[in-house]
């Protein structure tokens, strides 16, 4: 016999809500996140700037490449070296719309923790002591929650510092659902 996902279903719900709860702890109460974004010190003129653009959400890069191929331009290899080089997410206007965005973190969460819940499946059968669920689900919770979060300071310019802060921050939302699964982990029949 095996460990099927309708098994799980109470602890990939209890597990995914107290990561959520962990998470507005760490960037409510700890709020050591604070510092991961620095002000410009021109950031008026910066936001004037974009509005005269009429620049609409998305994702930008500065110097913008259409091709790979643009980098060997002359004249591209001087706006990369006069600066600035970034990537800019433009959000719509207004305040932040914190329900659906809440939301969807709950819902990252939840998915997340049916992912984890099937790797755990695969790797354990019906009564498995504590602490081989524990190993497993908090090993496959730290992947889940933490790995992609590397090419961001690889690729896009995230200090690695924030990156570290991300990492911590996926260490316990992996033991959070390492603690649930191992507690509600099903016995042998």
């Amino acid at each position: 016999m095996s460990v099927s996902l309708m098994d799980l279903w109470i602890p990939i719900l209890l597990g995914g809500s107290l990561a959520w709860v962990a998470s507005g702890l760490i960037h409510m109460v700890l709020k050591y996140h604070n510092s991961d974004y620095g002000k410009l010190a021109n950031d008026d003129d910066v936001a004037s700037s974009l509005r005269a653009g009429s620049v609409e959400p998305g994702f930008y890069s500065l110097p913008h490449c259409a091709d790979m191929k643009e980098m060997n331009d002359e004249a591209m290899i001087n706006r990369f070296k006069e600066g600035p080089v970034a990537f800019i997410a433009i959000f719509p206007k207004g305040m932040p719309p914190m329900g659906k965005l809440l939301g969807q973190q709950i819902a990252y969460f939840l998915v997340s923790g049916v992912m984890i819940a099937y790797c755990a499946t695969l790797a354990l059968a019906p009564g498995a002591d504590f602490m081989s669920v524990f190993r497993v689900v908090a090993a496959v919770g730290f992947l889940a929650f933490c790995w992609s979060n590397i090419p961001l300071s690889i690729w896009y310019g995230h200090p690695w510092s924030t990156t570290f802060k991300y990492m911590i921050d996926a260490l316990v939302y992996a033991l959070v659902m390492a603690g649930i699964f191992a507690w509600l982990w099903p016995v042998a029949n």
